[in-house]
């Protein structure tokens, strides 16, 4: 696999961005990993938590042999605490990650398909959200998704978070006990059911959440929702915390679910 660390000027965000990229590769001496990359081959796009950013993914799992063996290109791209959300304060980080970034990425890498089956989104926590949010977002994009531990219920999230001001920064409206945000443009909850309503096309979806973790209760009210909807997905959980040995796995079982 070839590691790119990728700066370009983003127009969205009318900044400077940092993206990290794997891609498949062909070598001969490659020793103990995979090489065999093809001319065009698929990509998941992988997405960072609230403290984190686009090294975390490298630096805590394995994902560059998983992606050898699957043989896809993975783009992993920093969003700050942006809650991959157009924000208030005019930084587009949902067109960055939906609209621009693709686009950038097939410019400058033209072995990645455009094909809707051969692009994937996938992230944890808040990435888990911005995962099932960009695959709604851009249904003719996305063919698959997978969210591992994802905070999805940002009303119930903003009930409990104490700095306010971000919040009022991203969404743009003071924020009192999370109220202001349901049916808005961040609840996860409210855009799943208008999807379904519009009768738009659902990604295959895969969601892991460990029975450990603080944010289980909102991946089994999601996972109810979507079965209410009947929309097709899997719903794993297993023994795990928020943590990085459970994301690591669970990110070998996304790929194998979205991948085969």
């Amino acid at each position: 696999m070839a590691f790119f660390q990728m700066n370009y000027h983003s127009d969205a965000l009318r900044i400077g961005v940092s993206v990290n990229v794997i891609l498949p590769e062909k070598a001969k001496t490659v020793i103990g990993m995979e090489a065999n990359g093809e001319s065009t081959y698929k990509t998941l796009y992988l997405y960072h938590g609230l403290s984190d950013d686009h090294t975390i993914w490298m630096r805590r799992t394995s994902i560059e042999r998983y992606a050898a063996e699957k043989n896809i290109a993975v783009v992993m791209p920093c969003v700050a605490r942006s809650w991959y959300t157009d924000t208030a304060y005019g930084a587009k980080y949902l067109t960055f990650v939906t609209r621009e970034l693709p686009e950038v990425c097939r410019g400058f890498f033209r072995g990645m398909s455009d094909k809707r089956e051969d692009n994937l989104v996938a992230g944890l926590s808040m990435g888990g959200y911005g995962a099932i949010k960009a695959a709604l977002t851009r249904p003719d994009l996305f063919g698959g998704c997978a969210s591992l531990s994802g905070a999805l219920d940002v009303t119930d999230f903003s009930r409990r978070n104490r700095i306010m001001e971000e919040w009022q920064g991203i969404a743009g409206f003071d924020i009192t006990g999370g109220e202001d945000l349901v049916d808005g443009p961040m609840d996860l909850f409210a855009m799943t059911k208008r999807h379904r309503e519009e009768g738009k096309p659902f990604p295959r979806l895969y969601m892991w959440c460990g029975e450990q973790d603080g944010l289980v209760e909102q991946n089994a009210r999601f996972d109810t929702l979507l079965n209410e909807l009947g929309v097709e997905h899997l719903y794993e959980t297993s023994e795990g915390n928020h943590s990085w040995k459970w994301w690591d796995l669970h990110i070998q079982d996304a790929l194998q679910y979205l991948l085969g």
